[in-house]
């Protein structure tokens, strides 16, 4: 066992970096084998005594330094593992360091690294030091200017953040490039990219009438594939212009695409280097999903030009001010693009898709940690691997806790707020309390007498907030009183307290609605409604522990509506008879209420069957999807959302014990159950979604909907047995014409087919897409996701020659689909010893991607007695290996340590 337990880092110690660091010069001779790097840097103590000056440093090998020209001796600094202390004797000097790296042994993928025949960097958050001695944290912001050289042959394009001053040959078959960055950033917003790509480019205007120039960089070869991500960018440039008046500030962007990334993209000042997985697409490799992702990814990554860039964090506690905030930037972005030139009803039936979409990959992801041991705030309080803080927590609560901002100052207040946030704050480093301060003066202005002040408790408080909800009607008085209140227990590290700390309230926006008993919109007597919400939606600013209110002019006893649009990322606790749910289902003006009452109705029916054995009877589900099938006025997209039972990952987290393999066993009964009750509907819908092969491929949001109720469609007549649906499925694979309409067929195939069909399927898919890496990353996915994979079949995947360990991409599409999106079969003994194995093997080549899938049953304790001691025993075998990573070593002993407690 490791004994060398790394330090804890605690946001309250955080003190400023003690000198000014104004400019950077680098010069890299790049080289896969060796790189040599020469940095200098002009430091400034600008009051105080003179101390220390301590660089960060991993991996490197130091050739000199020298202060203000004079070179050191080993006597005359301090040379640690990942510390270099140098003693100055001015308050003003210059450091130069000579040292070097070795990028083709570095299979991290973090600081600069080879990618086939390629380099790049990655250096969010800690990966800057891998390539030079730096101190190596946000809040010290300097001006870059980078000089490249490099083998002309062999790295003819040479990248690097800014603009580009001067290219030159050298004459001896290198050549140099030299980039000047006029923002100020921290080092994790460096980037260098060399090699031989392809381009292409588009200049455009901005809105105060400058020209820039936009460049999308690949493999040679796919830039007939980066179309579409060209064509996002734009868009996103021209939403962030309307919608925030942010104008892009450089000359130039530039997006460049690796097969080997940790992440989905990084957002370097200028220089964005991106998984191909989120540029590359065409439709005959590309499915809908792609195409909505790709625009998600790169909208998310250009605001983060504003949004992470100009004004960046001090400390990395500070981590969802830039995240979740570009998080809602990028939702909002794409929710309007589903919308783009729809109105009314439709627009919001357009919107609600993302959000139904946002809400569900919550609840699958952050719920779960909320309740598990890596729970944390918003902003954590402490960490030992800041990697393992890249969390749904940070990011997708972040987004949530953002959005409840604009639903409290609405949209014009929000934007009023985020204006002052960057008039105090534009080219600094800065906190969450920042941004909050900046959002309560314009809250303050349009409520006088209030503030944020409750509000703030979202940042320090871990855990999913549970409100509880009761309704009182007076016939007599037509009044009707809705109480409201609200509880968080502790959660993650709060457990270990002793006693546990008080959480105090907070301020939770709770949008809700009234209908009558035939499902009509009911507004009680002198009501406003909240002008971003459904006809009739009312908000209730939910700040104490328990609040009332009563509502007048209400004749009838109301069906309420709750959470409208998800106000807020919290559970609702509200007992309702199952009739009530289906009335919402059909009639709910929200359309994210309406999907939300079918949802918790489906969810009702299996975790009654699963946890108190009730043969439930799905009568009252099948007359309202029957209903909703027959509802000519929703969207195919919308359909498609509410005719899909809640994932069963969700459903397992429900559970108490959690039983995950009874989950999948009701899950699939029900599948099955609706396919053949419904049978008649998905023939019907199943011919009706379908494609016009005289029609091009599109993905806008329409034709993809029909594509996605089309495939549920044939999901349902699989899982229901009906005699042709085998043969319809293959005959809808061999005739698309796109990815998306193939894929619909082989996922579907993979979950239900007969297994002679789905083999012959996966093979003709494999011969298809052998020479394509993204295509064959979903031909390993939807093969390691099915109910059909076991143990043993993942295994045998994984000694497929496409198959390694060292691509990011291949080890998702193998080992995290079959430990995440296959519980039937990882949810056992041999299940949880093949994750430990896969966990260490990953940890000696990528500590990174090894903790994120060390996270695969992080709730471990919540399971039923027969698979809690194997997931243990797995547990202690990984924490006992002799030379695990700090970045597993945190997560899994927190695992033990929370969940035993």
């Amino acid at each position: 066992m490791r004994t060398d337990t790394p330090p804890t880092i605690s946001r309250h110690d955080y003190q400023p970096f003690p000198y000014a660091l104004p400019e950077v010069a680098l010069q890299l001779e790049l080289d896969a084998a060796r790189t040599r790097v020469t940095t200098r840097m002009s430091f400034e103590r600008a009051a105080g005594e003179l101390v220390p000056l301590v660089l960060n440093g991993q991996d490197l090998s130091l050739e000199s330094v020298a202060i203000d020209g004079v070179p050191l001796g080993p006597d005359a600094y301090e040379l640690h593992d990942e510390m270099l202390v140098l003693h100055p004797q001015a308050r003003r000097f210059t450091v130069e360091i000579v040292s070097t790296c070795c990028p083709e042994a570095n299979s991290t993928l973090m600081g600069l690294y080879v990618s086939g025949r390629h380099l790049f960097t990655q250096c969010e958050a800690e990966g800057f030091r891998r390539i030079t001695w730096f101190p190596d944290r946000p809040d010290v912001m300097a001006r870059y200017r980078v000089t490249l050289q490099a083998d002309t042959a062999h790295y003819p394009l040479l990248l690097s953040n800014g603009n580009l001053l001067s290219q030159r040959d050298l004459g001896d078959g290198r050549h140099e490039a030299v980039w000047e960055d006029p923002h100020p950033k921290p080092s994790y917003l460096f980037a260098v990219v060399a090699g031989d790509f392809a381009c292409r480019e588009e200049r455009i205007t901005t809105r105060s009438g400058r020209e820039v120039l936009l460049q999308v960089y690949s493999d040679h070869g796919a830039e007939n594939r980066t179309e579409w991500a060209m064509d996002c960018l734009i868009r996103a440039i021209r939403w962030d212009e309307a919608r925030y008046d942010l104008e892009l500030d450089l000359d130039r962007f530039m997006i460049v695409a690796a097969r080997d990334f940790n992440m989905g993209a990084m957002e370097n000042k200028g220089l964005n280097v991106f998984n191909s997985a989120y540029v590359l697409a065409d439709p005959a490799t590309a499915t809908d999903a792609t195409y909505r992702a790709i625009e998600a990814v790169i909208g998310h990554e250009y605001f983060h030009n504003w949004t992470g860039n100009r004004v960046t964090c001090r400390d990395w506690f500070q981590l969802s001010l830039k995240e979740g905030l570009t998080v809602f930037r990028d939702q909002e972005f794409s929710a309007d693009m589903l919308a783009h030139g729809l109105q009314g009803a439709a627009a919001a039936s357009a919107r609600a898709v993302k959000r139904i979409d946002d809400v569900s990959a919550l609840r699958i992801a952050q719920f779960p940690e909320d309740a598990g041991p890596m729970a944390h705030p918003i902003r954590p309080e402490s960490y030992q691997e800041i990697a393992n803080f890249y969390t749904a927590t940070i990011y997708e609560k972040g987004a949530e806790v953002i959005r409840m901002q604009q639903t409290l100052l609405g949209r014009e207040g929000f934007r009023e707020g985020l204006d002052e946030y960057f008039r105090r704050h534009d080219g600094q480093a800065v906190t969450c309390d920042d941004f909050i301060a900046a959002m309560e003066s314009a809250y303050i202005r349009r409520n006088p007498g209030r503030d944020l002040q409750v509000f703030r408790h979202w940042y320090s408080q871990a855990g999913t907030p549970r409100v509880t909800v009761r309704m009182q009607h007076d016939p007599q008085a037509q009044t009707c009183t809705i109480s409201l209140s609200q509880s968080n227990p502790p959660a993650g590290i709060e457990l270990l307290q002793n006693p546990p700390a008080t959480k105090p309230p907070l301020h939770i926006p709770v949008a809700i609605g009234l209908l009558s008993p035939t499902g009509a919109v009911v507004l009680p007597q002198g009501a406003q409604p909240h002008p971003l919400g459904a006809p009739g939606t009312l908000l209730l600013e939910l700040t104490e522990a328990e609040q009332s209110w009563t509502f007048h002019g209400v004749a009838e006893r109301p069906v309420l509506s709750l959470l409208r649009d998800f106000s807020a990322p919290v559970i609702i606790d509200y007992a309702r008879p199952d009739t009530e749910l289906a009335l919402l289902a059909r009639h709910d003006s929200d359309p994210f209420a309406r999907w939300e009452a079918g949802q918790e109705l489906a969810r009702g029916l299996v975790l009654g069957r699963v946890q108190a054995q009730l043969n439930t009877a799905a009568d009252l589900l099948c007359d309202t999807w029957a209903a909703l099938a027959q509802d000519t006025a929703l969207s195919p997209a919308y359909l498609a959302r509410v005719l899909t039972l809640p994932a069963q990952r969700e459903l397992i987290e429900l559970t108490t014990p959690m039983e995950p393999q009874a989950v999948v066993q009701v899950h699939r009964a029900l599948t099955q159950e609706l396919g053949g009750r419904l049978q008649d509907h998905w023939v019907r819908l199943y011919g009706a979604m379908a494609d016009d092969p005289a029609t091009p491929y599109s993905p806008d949001p329409d034709s993809a909907g029909r594509r996605a109720l089309r495939a549920l469609a044939l999901t349902y007549l699989l899982a229901g047995g009906h005699p042709q649906a085998a043969q319809w499925a293959m005959q809808h694979y061999e005739a698309a014409t796109n990815m998306s309409e193939r894929m619909g067929a082989l996922n579907a195939l993979a979950t239900w087919g007969p297994e002679e069909v789905r083999t012959a399927a996966y093979q003709h898919f494999y011969d298809m897409w052998q020479d394509d890496p993204l295509v064959i990353d979903r031909w390993f996915s939807v093969q390691a996701a099915s109910p059909f994979t076991g143990v043993g079949e993942v295994q045998a995947l994984m000694l497929h020659p496409a198959f390694s360990l060292r691509n990011p991409n291949r080890a998702r599409s193998v080992i995290f689909q079959f430990c995440m999106n296959n519980p039937g079969n990882a949810h056992s003994a041999a299940g949880y010893a093949f994750w430990a194995d896969q966990v260490l093997a990953l940890d000696a080549l990528n500590p990174e991607i090894a903790a994120r899938l060390a996270r695969a049953f992080d709730n471990w304790a919540r399971y039923t007695p027969a698979l809690r001691e194997p997931a243990r025993e797995a547990l202690q075998r990984i924490v006992q290996h002799p030379t695990l990573s700090r970045n597993v070593a945190e997560i899994v002993n927190k695992s033990l340590s929370i969940q035993e407690h």
